[in-house]
């Protein structure tokens, strides 16, 4: 059996003396956290099961001040888990719990700068489960691989909505009230696994594959402003060279999307009303087709 337990305290403050796009915004503000932790953990041939809780508070960004008068946020963390590892194998399962007040979180859009926009939810919480494994199946041969599944929900959020007239002049904005909606970019899937192959000596193949299910772009889980989900495959070669003019070189060549799979990972959306019809603008960060990369490691 063993047992910890700590405790951090920090102090932060912000003077800020205007934006380039705000120059009268001032902000004189100063956070003093305690952040504890504690956790158990049982160990005995080969498990080691443990048990954990933390509060954390953390302060906004300076982006978070350019847009709004953010708040703090505040997390409490419970995590309960067990590991096991063998000669040939290792797997583990970990489930945990994320309550948060105030917690910071992405609208969806941008500011001028190209930074994505955060802002407040009064209550809103991340649960789920994480599994990973490995197995050695022979001298030449092993994978690894990994899953998360999860709920990542706000329990109550109100989105504003900019509107305009037939003429395009702008008219008071319109609220809408939401409950259990998904976190904006928060996918509720995401898994990836490693298969390694060395045929001979110095030389390693790993064919490496991620899958990320869909996640919105905003706060609203409405599916006309969300990311599709998708799957990539890379491929990575790895040939040593031992006792040469160094210690060791590394020479690595990577195909990635060897697919050539079309796909995006991420978008933003400016949903607005124009003349009572309402209108998405989801804008989407597309990925690159088959590219390759080559390194050299030197370990002198």
């Amino acid at each position: 059996w063993a047992v910890y337990a700590d405790i951090q305290y920090r102090n932060d403050w912000y003077h800020i003396y205007g934006f380039d796009d705000q120059p009268d915004t001032t902000v004189k503000k100063t956070y003093n956290f305690w952040n504890p932790k504690i956790g158990f953990s049982y160990t005995r041939n080969g498990y080691n099961a443990y048990l954990s809780y933390a509060l954390a508070n953390k302060e906004p960004n300076r982006d978070d001040y350019e847009a709004n008068a953010p708040k703090q946020e505040k997390l409490h963390d419970f995590e309960l888990g067990i590991e096991k590892k063998d000669t040939k194998y290792q797997w583990g399962i970990n489930l945990y719990y994320m309550l948060y007040k105030d917690q910071l979180v992405l609208t969806g859009a941008l500011n001028d700068v190209g930074s994505p926009v955060r802002t407040n939810v009064p209550n809103s919480y991340r649960a789920g489960i994480e599994l990973h494994g490995g197995y050695i199946f022979s001298k030449w041969l092993n994978a690894t691989g990994n899953v998360s599944f999860s709920r990542n929900k706000i329990k109550s959020f109100i989105a504003y909505y900019n509107a305009y007239d037939a003429n395009g002049k702008a008219i008071p904005q319109i609220a809408m009230p939401y409950k259990n909606t998904d976190i904006a970019c928060s996918p509720n899937i995401v898994g990836a696994a490693t298969l390694n192959i060395d045929p001979f000596k110095n030389f390693e193949l790993s064919l490496i594959g991620k899958y990320v299910a869909r996640q919105y772009s905003d706060n609203t889980q409405n599916k006309r402003r969300s990311v599709a989900d998708y799957y990539n495959q890379d491929a990575r070669m790895i040939y040593t060279i031992k006792n040469c003019m160094f210690k060791e070189v590394d020479i690595i060549a990577t195909e990635y999307n060897v697919f050539n799979r079309k796909y995006y990972s991420k978008g933003v959306t400016y949903p607005e009303y124009d003349n009572g019809t309402l209108n998405n603008y989801n804008y989407y960060f597309p990925m690159a087709g088959t590219n390759y990369m080559v390194g050299v490691n030197i370990k002198l």
